[in-house]
């Protein structure tokens, strides 16, 4: 009996409302014109400007400058950590933990050929981003001389060769995070007399 009168209810306050709404529109006034609203503005060049739509280059100055919280077309998140690499997404497409990028630094392969996890596994949990000189990336397979695992994209990174001066860091959070950074590049003397860049 209660559901009827909830039905009941419900049917005569709709009809009520629907009324009142036409009541508004046919007020015998001419329909409301909205003016033309064009809405432009120039590409973001602030950060991370491609040379072209599939490729460019990104210098550890603008890697530095970068805000941390910005959300860029290249993604790495998901299940990760110690022991396990993150899992990498571009311009929308799933490439697992590595499979379908290929990740250099320094000229040595990131992508391991073979791995339990998959084909084409990159761990970048080693690598240090206060010693990033110079970041090339390329979307797209359009590269056949990056590799097998470039199907969707590369990225080769590479350190800087010497630093202008000595590094120190030292970095605390939430659940237990720690991590320390000391870095320096100076003159080696070799038995020979010989002096070498050390890093």
């Amino acid at each position: 009996m209660n559901i009827i009168l909830y039905v009941c209810l419900f049917l005569i306050v709709s009809f009520w409302l629907a009324g009142a709404a036409r009541a508004q529109v046919s007020d015998g006034g001419s329909p409301v014109v909205l003016p033309e609203v064009s809405v432009a503005a120039p590409a973001d060049g602030a950060f991370f400007a491609p040379d072209t739509a599939s490729q460019g280059v990104v210098t550890g100055k603008e890697i530095e400058e970068q805000p941390r919280s910005r959300v860029g077309e290249v993604i790495a998140t998901q299940h990760s950590g110690e022991g396990k690499a993150n899992q990498y997404f571009l311009r929308g497409f799933n490439l697992d933990h590595g499979t379908d990028i290929d990740i250099t630094l320094d000229d040595m392969p990131v992508n391991m050929r073979t791995h339990a996890h998959g084909q084409g596994y990159a761990d970048l949990n080693f690598m240090i981003p206060e010693l990033i000189s110079i970041l090339h990336y390329s979307k797209g397979p359009y590269f056949p001389d990056l590799g097998d695992f470039d199907t969707a994209g590369a990225v080769q990174i590479n350190y800087v060769n010497s630093l202008p001066h000595d590094l120190a860091l030292a970095t605390a959070g939430t659940l237990g995070y720690y991590r320390g950074l000391g870095a320096m590049s100076g003159l080696l003397i070799s038995a020979d007399g010989l002096s070498l860049t050390g890093g």
